[in-house]
């Protein structure tokens, strides 16, 4: 580790990130509507975006700087267990080319901006609607936390705000400065700031896997000794070589597995994806977004580079920006810490907007002022954008940064417990709303117990999120046996609740709706101001 502020370093990170500053800035200018006041502009930047707009907003939304620095950590600490996140991004896209066409369909011709929006379209529930909104809000605000973690890894490693014994101000300032300005120009440009952003952050994170799957193992003496040292240290460290023990082998399907599934019911994969103009985009990008998960693979690989490289951190977390400040000249350093640090500004926006349309479109509108108008409802979605950033930046600041990441592991877990609702309701109507309710309480209380009593070297309690599938023994993912659970309560009470002719709910979608595209007739509805988005 390099002694003090790497000065070159810092001045290329400075760099990008004041012409990302300006980019976020000048966004509010990029198409500008007619009508700026409305949710739909500035909370979907207009439903405008193409292919290759969304594309590298859906990568920049999904593909975090904690992305960057957490999975090659993971390989880094864990071994090839880490590798979990490949295979559940490949899962993924097959599956939501079933399911994310029909929301943007239903959603277009109905105004919704939310998932909680359609889920109390399609079941009559406003109480439904809720926990899926408070759900998505608590899932969020510890994943906008870690994109702080992130840069706060790139400033601690490039040695800005000085040591442990300086005042916290000044340690802590240049993050604090970091935050502000990304509050700024989303609070001004809405989903056009971090969809603009996305081009550098996207462009940069690229460059610096190339170069780095290339220039390092060069460096290292090739791929047969970084892998070769990797081995030497899992197999002494008597964690059973390159290979995970076959003990883990149901913790890594199970998270993989789970994983897929929670990945799109997260409010900021949703809103980047009602972001696009039609749905084709949605379709194409679902080709083209495993892209991304070639890139992740090589980014994984890091981890056993960073091994091999003999990197010794304290914090796993600073693995990655360590060997890249050890292996890189001090000028390339600077701009693979700008691809992390923009990496955390892209999500981090669209995060922080995604939780504040929550919750104005689902409890501020549903529950505190009905007749909100759209100039309103984007008010208060920009001040609330605002609180869920300073929320996280409190978070940051005041707690250990292993409670953020255990907290994110917990919002895995919860998210999750959306999905039959959300998905289950985009395909059948036959699921109860009452039942739909009950096996969400079912999941969130037996996921959130269960995590609680998982403990780690570290901690007591929020420990991990992998325990004993009851039943069957082995080893898995909390948050796809608290899925399980959900989906049984949910099918038994549909039953019982259809047998007594428990009232339904109205459904305001019809069949037609699931597959209309823009320019179909009934799509490009004009709703009364009043009375947009709302159920009737």
């Amino acid at each position: 580790m390099k002694d003090g502020v790497n000065g070159v370093a810092l001045g290329v990170f400075v760099f990008f990130f004041l012409a990302v500053t300006v980019l976020g800035f000048l966004a509010s200018r990029w198409r500008k509507a007619e009508n700026e006041h409305s949710l739909d502009e500035w909370g979907l930047g207009g439903r405008s975006f193409g292919t290759w707009i969304t594309w590298f907003l859906l990568g920049g939304d999904l593909y975090t700087a904690y992305t960057f620095v957490a999975v090659p950590a993971a390989i880094y600490a864990a071994g090839a267990s880490g590798f979990f996140a490949v295979p559940y991004t490949i899962l993924v896209y097959p599956l939501i080319f079933t399911f994310l066409p029909r929301l943007w369909s239903v959603s277009h011709r109905h105004g919704y901006v939310t998932t909680s929006d359609f889920v109390r379209g399609r079941f009559g529930s406003k109480g439904l609607s809720l926990a899926v909104a408070v759900t998505g809000i608590l899932a969020t605000m510890p994943y906008i936390a870690l994109q702080l973690v992130g840069i706060q890894a790139v400033l601690d490693v490039m040695g800005v705000g000085g040591g442990e014994d300086t005042n916290w101000f000044v340690k802590d300032l240049p993050l604090l400065i970091a935050f502000g300005v990304l509050a700024a120009y989303t609070y001004s440009s809405g989903l056009r700031a971090p969809a603009m952003i996305a081009f550098v952050k996207d462009t940069l994170i690229y460059i610096v896997i190339a170069v780095a799957i290339i220039y390092i193992p060069i460096k290292l003496g090739g791929f047969d000794e970084i892998f070769a040292k990797a081995g030497e240290k899992y197999t002494a460290a008597g964690a059973g070589g390159l290979v995970p023990a076959q003990a883990g082998q149901w913790t890594y399907a199970t998270l993989a597995l789970g994983s897929a599934l929670a990945l799109f019911m997260y409010p900021h994969s949703i809103t980047a994806t009602l972001s696009s103009k039609s749905r084709e985009v949605i379709r194409r990008n679902t080709t083209i977004l495993p892209l991304y998960s070639l890139m992740l693979g090589l980014l994984a690989l890091l981890g056993f580079m960073a091994i091999a490289a003999g990197v010794k951190v304290t914090n796993g977390q600073l693995a990655i920006p360590q060997l890249f400040e050890d292996m890189f000249p001090d000028w390339f350093a600077g701009v693979a810490f700008a691809a992390i640090g923009i990496g955390a500004l892209v999500p981090a926006a669209i995060m922080s907007i995604a939780a504040a349309n929550l919750f104005t479109r689902n409890i501020y509108k549903d529950f505190i002022k009905p007749d909100a108008t759209p100039e309103q409802e984007t008010k208060i979605s920009k001040l609330v954008s605002l609180l869920v950033k300073v929320g996280a930046l409190v978070f940051v600041l005041t707690m250990d940064k292993t409670v953020a990441i255990n907290f994110q592991l917990l919002g895995g877990i919860w998210i999750l417990q959306t999905f039959p609702a959300l998905v289950g309701g985009l395909f059948t109507r036959w699921f109860h709303r009452w039942a739909l309710l009950a096996g969400w309480a079912v999941g969130m209380v037996y996921g959130t117990l269960a995590a609680y009593g998982v403990a780690s070297p570290t901690q007591k309690h929020f420990g991990g999120s992998a325990k004993e599938i009851p039943g069957i023994g082995e080893i898995g993912y909390i948050g796809l046996t608290a899925f399980v659970l959900n989906v049984v309560v949910t099918v038994v009470l549909t039953f019982v609740l259809k047998a007594v002719k428990a009232p339904d709910g109205i459904d305001e979608t019809t069949p037609a709706d699931y597959t209309a595209d823009a320019g179909d007739p009934g799509v490009e509805v004009e709703l009364p101001p009043a009375t947009a988005g709302t159920s009737h």
